[in-house]
């Protein structure tokens, strides 16, 4: 009977040494070693390529979702979450199926868990592989960008997003507009709209982005057309389609 390479990653001795005990009768279970800490965990997956994880999500190094994460693009193990994870998280993996068990847990709940990760087995593998990438879209948001890195001819520095008034598209490159001047920065609106905090910074137009903070006045021009007014008098124009999220973020309408 070929055996389950089984890997357990949790920083706590004691939940580590409780996975051992439940597990230790189940004939179908090999378990091929144990990490504390996320970073090591990236290592030891690539090395011991285990067929089932059991997964905490709060640890050192890196979190389960950014030890997956890490893995994207290679053989992901089925996985069962060791989580004292909000109820968000805990909803996002029933709804893609994932396997979970909250801490404190006892016996009965762990072997359920563990009869569901089995289960996966007996499933296709690029399935049961898709529907944990779809968890980790859903649960694992990158960082908000706080900076932009500029070039302009001998030297390199950084202008603050928190400085920036709006953005511009210029083909591949995006222009900043803040405190009185501009830069040329070398990245697609979309790219930049993607890694913007959408509370702070709106898109207005396709090619325009806006800080939130700095809008003074909405106004409708001759023939229905809608505009945006800046404290420092800047007068951007605004697509229909965005009319609603600006109106979400600041209360304001024309």
């Amino acid at each position: 009977m070929k055996t389950i390479r089984t890997m357990i990653i949790d920083d706590e001795r004691l939940a580590r040494q409780k996975l051992r005990t439940l597990l230790e009768d189940d004939e179908e279970i090999e378990i091929t070693g144990e990490c504390a800490d996320g970073l090591e965990a990236i290592g030891a997956i690539r090395r011991q390529k285990p067929d089932l994880l059991l997964l905490d999500i709060e640890m050192p190094g890196a979190n389960g979702f950014e030890v997956l994460q890490k893995l994207r693009g290679e053989r992901l193990p089925v996985v069962i979450f060791i989580t004292a994870h909000d109820e968000y998280a805990v909803k996002a993996f029933e709804v893609e199926a994932a396997d979970y068990v909250m801490k404190p847990f006892d016996r009965k709940r762990f072997q359920e868990a563990l009869r569901r990760a089995k289960r996966h087995f007996a499933e296709d593998g690029a399935e049961s592989e898709e529907r944990l990438l779809r968890l980790l879209e859903r649960v694992v948001k990158p960082k908000s960008l706080d900076h932009f890195v500029v070039k302009a001819r001998d030297r390199t520095f950084l202008v603050s997003t928190a400085d920036v008034d709006w953005i511009e598209a210029e083909g591949k490159y995006v222009r900043l507009h803040a405190a009185g001047a501009a830069h040329l920065v070398r990245e697609s609106i979309s790219e930049v709209e993607e890694r913007l905090d959408a509370r702070k910074f709106l898109r207005i137009h396709r090619a325009t982005i806006v800080n939130v903070k700095r809008i003074q006045e909405m106004h409708r021009g001759f023939g229905g057309a809608m505009f945006v007014v800046l404290k420092d008098g800047t007068r951007l124009t605004m697509s229909r389609r965005y009319r609603g999220r600006i109106r979400e973020l600041t209360g304001m309408d024309v």
